[in-house]
């Protein structure tokens, strides 16, 4: 201490230790017991001057009792409520956990946790880090409500440790479990996790959770620069690697698994995605390829099952909605048919009105007699034991909203028409026109003339005194245009034995009423095979024939209408357009950006829902082909619009409705 005593009089007041320092205390004291001095808040020696002859020597010898002091580790305890949700089947686990978590299993279970600090450690360079915890299911779970549980767990960490930026979980478990969130420090730390842990025998990777503060990459703290750029890499994965239903891996692919050329030449679809028909892309599955074509992903089946990243996949109570949902549309799909089929005189729908008693009648008592099959089948009085048992809203048929039940035919008049084409299913096609007659854009060498067949004469009459120029000058004349998106697809459409088409294009004029009317129609054929004229126009009828052919022209435009919504403004503009866009962002931007903290919540489930439409609406023989006119043209018809139509720049407000 001698060293000690003289290398602290050897500096100058202005260095010295604070008077109420630890380390001052420890060292006045000895300076108390060595030179019988009385014991003060200030240092003695005063001069500024160096009392050693060897200064040397004695820096040697006071150095180590100064780093010792230094050096001696403050350590805290930080407590965690960890949040965990459950399944519907959780009890059943819970009691297969309970099992695991008695002590001859322990050693080899539980859950794992490590905070992280947002500091590095100066020495190692490397982020410093909690003493690992671990929590068990069986110990002192409390129940939150619902199908929540949450534990508390305390954390060993430096005085120094600085704040948690993220936490570590492994799950040594044999089951995967939902984590909900992590909150520390009571409630200052937020770990918003919402996923699901893989055990860590199946996924090497330890799982990464940040706190809910938001970060742009350059501002990332030291801390997590690592971790951040780890957690991307995981969500990418490697793109030559086979999918499991447990993944978390975004990656891309085209859109090469909607036929299924080993049942057949029908069930051939070309590849969309490719140079020849661009098309956004899909998140990579990994299937293996069909037999018939290497290039073709084998669709999903039991033993190869749709894949979406983990997160991705619907929760309980989303799949449970739309599981019911599937049973009831199956149920109503069913009871037509086999009502047909218990009907005495095969009788089928016959006029409008027939499609509207769906909507307002209940289905009523299955009659028994009549076809000997039917009736030994024992359908009639197994429909009539379920109708009875079921209810009868069960098997009825939920009325469009927009569609009134007192008015039959309220879908084919001239005013409702006006009137959905702005508040309908489908307000995304109409535009104000603004050359007249319109003119195509395709092909005049493959598709004939480019010019309309409508003429001013046919439409004048229903413009109040103005002329044609003079209507479009005041914004009173509006188009719904299919010519272009349909008319390369008639040939083959119309080929199909049930499904036949024209390509639209309607007129309607703002009336004072300040409500949409139709004033011509033009139905449009391709030039080469045409029977009669390739184009006609039909107008508001003025006696008995032609009210039946302004009615099969109104009908004409709902279903071009109807394909337009489903295969363009639906699916293509809402669904498949978006889907790049979650892949990228789970790719590029970490949890921690603000630009990902915005997204998430109108990404979610969207994934999901493309690959179920993949794997049962648009498929080959799927409900789409089967139900629209446009059959096994439908997926081509949403991918050259998406090549010719649509753009990016174009599909916010307000620039939508200024370009129509």
């Amino acid at each position: 201490m001698a060293g000690t005593r003289e290398i602290l009089y050897s500096l100058p007041m202005a260095t010295r230790l604070p008077t109420k320092s630890s380390i001052y205390n420890h060292f006045n004291r000895h300076l108390h017991q060595h030179n019988r001095l009385p014991r003060s808040n200030y240092l003695p020696y005063d001069s500024g001057k160096r009392l050693l002859v060897q200064p040397r020597k004695v820096v040697v010898v006071a150095a180590t009792p100064i780093k010792a002091a230094a050096e001696t580790a403050v350590q805290c305890q930080v407590k965690a409520v960890v949040t965990v949700k459950c399944g519907s089947m959780e009890y059943v686990k819970d009691m297969v956990f309970r099992w695991l978590d008695s002590d001859a299993h322990r050693a080899q279970t539980g859950v794992v946790l490590q905070l992280v600090s947002t500091q590095v450690d100066p020495n190692s360079e490397n982020p410093k880090l909690s003493k690992e915890a671990k929590i068990y299911w069986s110990i002192n779970p409390k129940t939150k409500g619902g199908n929540k549980i949450s534990l508390e767990v305390e954390f060993v960490v430096d005085a120094n440790f600085g704040v948690p930026g993220a936490i570590i979980v492994t799950n040594k478990y044999k089951k995967e479990f939902y984590l909900e969130s992590i909150v520390a420090i009571e409630g200052l730390v937020h770990f918003a996790c919402n996923s699901w842990v893989q055990p860590h025998g199946f996924h090497a990777h330890n799982r990464i959770f940040f706190s809910n503060k938001v970060y742009l990459p350059n501002d990332t703290p030291v801390g997590l620069k690592r971790l951040r750029e780890k957690e991307l890499q995981q969500l990418r994965g490697n793109s030559d690697d086979s999918r499991t239903t447990s993944d978390r891996i975004y990656d891309y692919d085209v859109y090469n698994d909607l036929g299924n050329p080993d049942k057949g030449d029908e069930f051939v679809r070309p590849i969309l995605g490719n140079q020849s028909q661009p098309y956004p892309r899909r998140c990579r599955s990994k299937r293996p390829p069909t037999s018939s074509d290497v290039n073709v992903e084998s669709p999903v089946s039991k033993y190869m099952p749709k894949y979406v990243p983990r997160d991705e996949a619907f929760g309980d109570l989303k799949a449970k909605a739309i599981t019911e949902g599937k049973w009831k549309a199956m149920l109503r799909s069913l009871v037509p048919t086999l009502k047909q089929k218990a009907a005495i005189n095969g009788e089928a729908i016959k006029s409008f009105s027939d499609i509207t008693e769906l909507y307002k009648e209940s289905l009523p008592p299955f009659e028994e007699g009549g076809d000997e099959c039917w009736e030994k089948g024992g359908l009639p009085k197994l429909l009539n034991k379920m109708i009875k048992e079921c209810g009868q809203d069960v098997f009825k048929f939920d009325s469009p909203k927009l569609i009134s039940r007192d008015i039959p035919s309220c879908c084919l008049r001239d005013d409702e028409l006006g009137r959905l084409t702005l508040a309908g299913m489908n307000p995304l096609s109409i535009e104000r026109l603004k050359v007249f007659p319109p003119v195509s854009n395709l092909d005049p060498s493959i598709y004939g003339p480019q010019d309309s067949a409508l003429k001013e004469e046919q439409i004048i009459c229903h413009l109040n005194g103005m002329s044609v120029q003079q209507a479009i000058e005041e914004n009173k004349l509006f188009i719904l245009d299919y010519h272009d998106v349909y008319l390369p697809f008639l040939d083959r459409i119309n080929a199909h034995p049930t499904k036949k088409a024209y390509a639209t294009r309607t007129i309607f004029v703002l009336t004072d009423m300040g409500s949409l009317k139709p004033i011509a129609i033009e139905l449009s054929l391709p030039e080469k095979n045409r029977n009669g004229p390739p184009k006609c126009v039909v107008t508001p009828p003025v006696d008995a024939t032609t009210c039946w052919l302004w009615q099969l022209g109104k009908a004409h435009v709902c279903s071009n209408d109807a394909g337009a919504h489903q295969l363009i403004h639906h699916w293509l503009r809402t669904h498949a357009c978006l889907e790049p866009f979650i892949i990228a962002a789970h790719r590029q931007l970490s949890v921690m950006h603000p630009i990902y903290k915005l997204l998430h919540c109108h990404m979610r489930y969207t994934m999901d829902v493309n690959a179920q439409g993949r794997q049962l609406l648009l498929n080959a023989g799927g409900i789409i082909e089967s139900h629209f006119f446009t059959a096994a043209c439908s997926m081509e018809v949403s991918a050259s619009v998406y090549q010719n139509w649509w753009r990016f720049d174009m599909e916010s407000l307000p620039a939508d409705l200024i370009r129509r």
